[in-house]
């Protein structure tokens, strides 16, 4: 691999400052081969996860392509999420590789969650039409973002309340209790045959629809009456979303992978307190995960996005599926769109990032 230049870059944003003891709220790296000024770069975040070192940084790096892994406010803190604020420093890093890297041109890399983040981010930035969090005002800055030229969505998500609901376990009957469950409906209960029953399927997805309507209309109320005694917010949590039929049963929705989840064994993983979603705070709820007020979700942005866009799925990854890469390909507004299936896991863990690396180095350069 080419000897590869790593600059820090940290920045405030127009509705962040710098925190009491000196950090700034937006921070990434950028990296380039040495004695190299790309024209092209690729600017990748996600909702929570430091994309700093993103895997594939050094790897378009090399092949001529600047890439900017950066970290909005939120990086490891997802409990506190509001979509505006978050576009609002994704917007600083758009503008740092354009004013401070000399960059021409400018890719989104909408990677795992991050694809619907990105997705939204030019959705708003070509058309604004997002609304301010409850309660709260609508920043300047989430109106005046700068467009990007070319957007990837690389094993991406289909939106964030539709991955929580589609791995939500449909069996809790109690949210204060993370042992409740709904014998009927216990994906992991002993005696559950493969490959499931379809009813069966039907009705837990119709049941993992309701449990994520049942938090929203309790974060609702509850704001309501936190609100009547002079609270803002309050934190809560989410139990078992490592719960998604396809983790169990891989002839729904047949890829190349194996059984299990990203957290290996579902029903293990199911029971553990680590999994999306399982702490927010009310507010966080409705703008990142709630089916009903989230705008975390892709179809509708993929929908305003103009730009020449290619959808990347590996083919043996545990919680992306080949029916999510259909559906961001066919949401996609622009005629200019590839859609394009590589072996390998969700991440390439091991091995494809290469190839990975290979396509989408080439579709950019037929468009630059």
């Amino acid at each position: 691999m080419s000897s590869i230049a790593r600059q820090w870059v940290s920045s405030t944003s127009a509705t962040s400052s710098v925190a009491g003891h000196g950090s700034n709220p937006c921070q990434g790296i950028y990296h380039r081969a040495e004695r190299t000024t790309p024209t092209v770069a690729c600017i990748a975040t996600h909702y929570s996860i430091d994309f700093g070192e993103h895997y594939l940084a050094s790897y378009l790096a090399e092949r001529g392509i600047g890439f900017l892994g950066w970290n909005t406010r939120y990086r490891g803190a997802d409990a506190f999420f509001l979509l505006e604020q978050a576009l609002v420093d994704i917007g600083e890093g758009v503008r740092w590789l354009r004013e401070e890297a000399g960059v021409d041109t400018v890719v989104l890399i909408g990677n795992s969650g991050g694809g619907s983040l990105m997705g939204a981010y030019q959705s708003q930035a070509t058309d604004p039409n997002i609304s301010a969090a409850r309660d709260l005002r609508l920043p300047d800055a989430a109106l005046d973002l700068p467009a990007a030229d070319l957007y990837v969505s690389l094993n991406a998500h289909p939106g964030r309340p539709d991955v929580l609901t589609s791995w939500i376990d449909a069996a809790v009957v109690d949210e204060a209790d993370p042992l409740s469950v709904d014998p009927e409906l216990d994906l992991f209960a002993e005696g559950r045959t493969l490959p499931l029953d379809l009813d069966y399927v039907e009705r837990y997805r119709a049941a993992q629809e309701a449990r994520n309507h049942r938090i929203t209309e309790w974060a609702i109320d509850e704001l309501s009456r936190l609100s009547a005694a002079g609270t803002w917010d309050r934190v809560f949590n989410v139990h078992r979303t490592w719960a998604d039929p396809r983790f169990v049963d891989v002839t729904i929705d047949p890829s190349d992978r194996e059984a299990g989840c990203y957290g290996g064994d579902a029903a293990r993983a199911n029971r553990t307190p680590f999994g999306i979603a399982s702490t927010c705070t009310l507010r966080s709820w409705l703008s990142m995960w709630s089916l009903r007020e989230s705008q975390c979700v892709g179809a509708p942005h993929l929908g305003r996005i103009d730009v020449p866009a290619l959808v990347v799925q590996s083919t043996a990854d545990k919680g992306v599926f080949p029916s999510d890469a259909h559906a961001i390909h066919d949401a996609l507004a622009v005629d200019d769109k590839t859609l394009e299936f590589l072996p390998g896991e969700h991440y390439f863990e091991t091995g494809g990032r290469d190839e990975v690396a290979d396509l989408i180095a080439a579709w950019i350069a037929a468009r630059t």
